[in-house]
């Protein structure tokens, strides 16, 4: 029965841990969800800027494995290099740490005190950001009561000798023991699918009494081996570039422990000499209080040490994980739905992906609108011009369904209003990029008219190409908002839209009144008309682009 009891007891405390964690990590998101997309977005070839948007971003949702699933399918959806990616799992590396050092605060008495003071905020609280805070807060407590009931759950098997035998080798001081309890930590974390999880695990027992700090600490390092399996299998399916950024975390952590097992006494003992407390310290309840904090410090020196380590070589770990995995005999294209389930990713790293396809989206309608021009100037009807428009329109089209289709997804993640907001706003833009797009293709599919019997020449003609650039300037005007993220003036965009609009009325009048003097052709009329209008709704779709603009880039109070 005794057994039962302590089996029940550790599921029990592990299931508040994990609901604590994703309580914790589920506030902290949605407190920082635009500061998680805008580090995102901030990414550049610097391989230490990519390491410190992977350390920041995994301190804030307390997941490595959250943040290198990230980056692979940032990879795979062509947003980001392998270099890049490798950069961003290797501060992911050490952001993670920073659970361990949560956890080794042993404020774990005062759990139900977070708990309560969690609650009021998260339930009560009419602003936005002190319910986030709250969540976070309740989940923090509900990661210390966890830990506390595990703890509980290991105190009998101190005296159990059974147990203590059947464990007595991973507790040996040898190699040996090293190497199995590095093994059992990457087994039972690609198990559990958590290195978090396991790390709590792991100070529990150690705390407890139940294994030495050497094996604690060499439980730690197969962890970190276990943990890259997350993103392994989430490149299943996905391009070569993604199966290389994953398999560039298993290499690097593998690496890493297998140089440090060479040294790993010394490094235990050195560990345990930067902080005055003894981790084999037994207080007279048979706990060792202070082993967390040496298990904290060793993650975080590991982690730190490797980073360092390998980060002037990640050149070369890029080349030996390209060799590994070579190019697919197919030419491959990034395509944002390779990605798979977007409910598998942080809303906030869905909407940054979105927001980069968004921006590839405005400057494929940019080069269509310039390729139109052209088309419309050239002495001659040219058919080829004419095919190339329709092949970007078809491109539009494709990008518009597929950021809908994916914001969607992502719309059923628990998000915060304003993040809510900001995705309905790209869905819009999306809707009015593709608009604009068709109302492009539209213009130049008028220009066949021409080809026969009509002509624009004249003043119509010159009209036309200012009323064409105009309208095109208002276009850049409102996507800049969208490519720099400013807040646009809107009072001055609806002044210009209004002008515009004034100035298509004014163009087709003028027209029929040169008709009806013999400068034309009746039969122009009809064709200018609708040229007129189709520039008119890109000038309608781009002002209804600003004001999703707008609301995508208003301030979160």
């Amino acid at each position: 029965m005794e057994a039962f009891t302590i089996i029940y007891t550790l599921f029990g405390g592990l299931g508040i841990f994990f609901f604590g964690m994703k309580f914790m990590s589920d506030g902290l998101q949605a407190a920082a969800g635009d500061v998680i997309r805008k580090i995102i977005n901030s990414i550049t070839s610097n391989r230490f800027m990519a390491v410190g948007v992977g350390l920041v971003v995994t301190c804030i949702i307390q997941s490595s494995s959250v943040t290198t699933v990230m980056a692979v399918g940032f990879v795979n959806a062509g947003l980001m290099n392998l270099t890049q990616a490798i950069g961003v799992i290797f501060g992911a590396n050490i952001g993670t740490t920073i659970t361990g050092w949560i956890i080794s605060l042993k404020v774990d008495k005062y759990g139900l005190l977070l708990v309560g003071l969690g609650f009021i905020p998260a339930l009560f609280s009419k602003s936005e950001k002190w319910q986030h805070l709250g969540k976070s807060l309740f989940g923090v407590g509900l990661v210390f009561v966890g830990l506390q009931t595990m703890s509980g759950a290991f105190v009998p098997l101190r005296d159990n000798q059974a147990f203590l035998d059947s464990i007595a080798y991973f507790s040996g001081n040898h190699f040996g023991a090293y190497l199995a309890s590095i093994l059992m930590g990457c087994l039972l974390t690609m198990i559990v699918q958590s290195s978090s999880a396991m790390l709590g695990i792991t100070m529990a027992l150690a705390y407890a009494g139940i294994i030495p700090y050497h094996t604690s600490v060499a439980l730690v390092l197969g962890e970190n081996i276990g943990t890259t399996i997350t993103a392994i299998l989430a490149s299943v399916g996905a391009n070569v570039n993604a199966k290389r950024a994953a398999r560039a975390h298993a290499c690097f952590n593998i690496f890493g422990v297998l140089l440090m097992l060479t040294w790993l006494p010394y490094f235990i003992e050195l560990v345990n000499s930067l902080i005055p407390h003894d981790a084999r310290f037994i207080a007279p309840d048979g706990t060792r209080p202070y082993v967390g904090q040496h298990i904290a410090l060793a993650h975080t020196l590991f982690n730190v040490g490797a980073t360092l380590l390998f980060l002037p070589f990640i050149h070369q770990l890029a080349a030996f994980v390209t060799k590994i995995t070579p190019d697919r005999s197919e030419k491959e294209v990034p395509h944002l739905l390779v990605l798979g389930d977007p409910m598998n990713m942080l809303p906030a790293a869905s909407m940054a992906q979105a927001e980069s396809e968004l921006k590839k989206m405005k400057n494929i309608v940019e080069r269509m609108y310039k390729l139109n021009r052209d088309y419309w100037q050239a002495e001659t009807y040219d058919p080829k011009m004419l095919a190339k428009i329709i092949d970007y329109e078809r491109i539009t089209d494709n990008i518009h369904k597929e950021i809908t289709v994916f914001l969607c997804y992502v719309m059923e993640k628990p998000m915060s209003h304003h993040q809510s907001e900001q995705v309905q706003a790209m869905i819009k833009i999306a809707d009015e990029l593709e608009s604009v797009a068709d109302y492009i293709e539209r213009l130049a599919s008028y220009r066949e008219r021409f080809k026969a019997t009509e002509k624009l020449e004249g003043e119509s003609r010159v009209e036309f190409f200012q009323f064409l650039d105009d309208v095109w300037v208002f276009f850049e005007l409102v996507g800049d908002g969208l490519e720099n993220g400013e807040v646009l003036d809107m009072a001055g965009i609806e002044a210009k839209s209004d002008e515009l609009q004034l100035w298509a009325d004014s163009m087709r009048e003028k027209h029929l009144d040169r008709i009806s003097k013999g400068a034309y052709l009746p039969v122009t009329a009809l064709t200018y008309s609708d040229m007129v209008v189709a520039l008119r709704k890109i000038r309608a779709h781009s002002y209804l682009m600003a004001s999703a603009i707008e609301s995508f880039n208003a301030k979160h109070d």
